[in-house]
């Protein structure tokens, strides 16, 4: 099998490291738009700024250039495979809209909305029905840190599309010994699930470094799963994906684990930090920061509750403060669990 994955940040080069190992022996290129960036990788054989204990297999491929010849390696491709972050996505399916492969995002997230224009951000699927409609493309998303994945650590993920070529191609090409893939064709739940969990785990590193305790954080956890599927269900979406990989799966991973980058934004939130210090110490993107807004935005058209994403944007907005968010949860009225 041919693939081509184009982005050379963390999870773009985990995943063709997996790619490359698969005992089918495919064939994979890691396509890289700087040209600083390949140099580097042909020189020492792994991604140092990214994965720099992660070294590249023998037969991985790596590759760079214009769009021009982005596409032309895509057209040749079995799938096509886009790390990118959530706001290059139109870009890349955009170039790509004449490609006659399968093509699937890894990005998670709701596309950043213009300030003050009325407009809401939209999902990968729905920016691949803007602007490139005869695309057969999808996501391969669930519970993954790019540093496991990269070191064949056991994981399972989800391919996610309307298109059974696109789940075909995606569980040919990472489902071995270190991966599992289950298919699904709820892409909306699985993209709500995928965008959702980067804001509510703003939410559990906030109440982590607050140290308000492992019962808060369990609350936080599970109530946050109860937004995340409202707003799923408005959308179309099917109730049991949230209970799969792509909705507790990685709603849990992104909350507790470690090596989580928005959980780690509100970790550094909780210090005093201010945004712009957290994000700039990352290194990487962390897609919550991005996509919170829209999340709320897109929640309050449809009429659909979400009191902790509605927190996480009031103290990424600087309009309240760590401990104040806190109160406003804490000080809402009684509920019924399930509404």
């Amino acid at each position: 099998m041919k693939i081509i994955v184009c982005g050379a940040g963390a999870w773009g080069t985990a995943v063709a490291i997996s790619a490359a190992a698969h005992p089918d022996r495919h064939t994979v290129t890691l396509w890289a738009r700087s040209s600083a960036q390949l140099q580097a990788m042909q020189a020492v054989r792994c991604n140092a700024r990214y994965l720099p204990d992660a070294p590249f297999p023998a037969a991985l491929q790596l590759a760079g250039g214009d769009a021009d010849e982005l596409l032309a390696r895509a057209q040749a491709s079995d799938l096509v495979v886009l790390a990118a972050p959530m706001a290059a996505l139109r870009g890349l399916l955009s170039t790509l809209g004449s490609c006659r492969a399968p093509v699937a995002w890894l990005c998670k997230g709701f596309e950043a909305s213009p300030p003050n224009s009325g407009l809401f951000g939209l999902l990968g699927h729905e920016i691949r029905a803007q602007v490139a409609p005869d695309l057969i493309a999808g996501v391969l998303s669930g519970p993954s840190f790019a540093q496991e994945v990269a070191a064949a650590r056991p994981t399972a993920l989800v391919a996610a599309s309307e298109h059974a070529a696109v789940r075909d191609a995606l569980v040919q090409a990472f489902h071995g010994p270190s991966v599992r893939v289950y298919a699904n064709d709820d892409i909306v739940g699985v993209e709500v699930g995928g965008a959702v969990k980067n804001v509510l785990a703003i939410a559990t590193g906030l109440c982590d470094g607050l140290a308000l305790g492992l019962n808060a954080r369990a609350a936080l956890i599970t109530r946050g799963l109860a937004e995340m599927t409202r707003l799923g269900l408005a959308l179309g979406a099917r109730v049991d994906t949230f209970m799969g990989l792509s909705g507790l799966g990685d709603l849990v991973l992104t909350a507790t684990g470690d090596l989580s980058r928005n959980r780690r934004v509100g970790l550094l939130l909780a210090e005093g930090r201010t945004l712009d210090e957290a994000v700039a110490s990352l290194g990487h993107v962390a897609e919550g920061v991005y996509c919170a807004r829209t999340v709320v935005q897109r929640a309050r058209l449809l009429g659909v509750e979400m009191p902790i994403s509605e927190g996480v944007v009031s103290l990424l907005d600087g309009s309240r403060t760590p401990a104040q968010v806190v109160a406003a949860l804490m000080e809402r009225d009684p509920a019924v669990e399930g509404a």
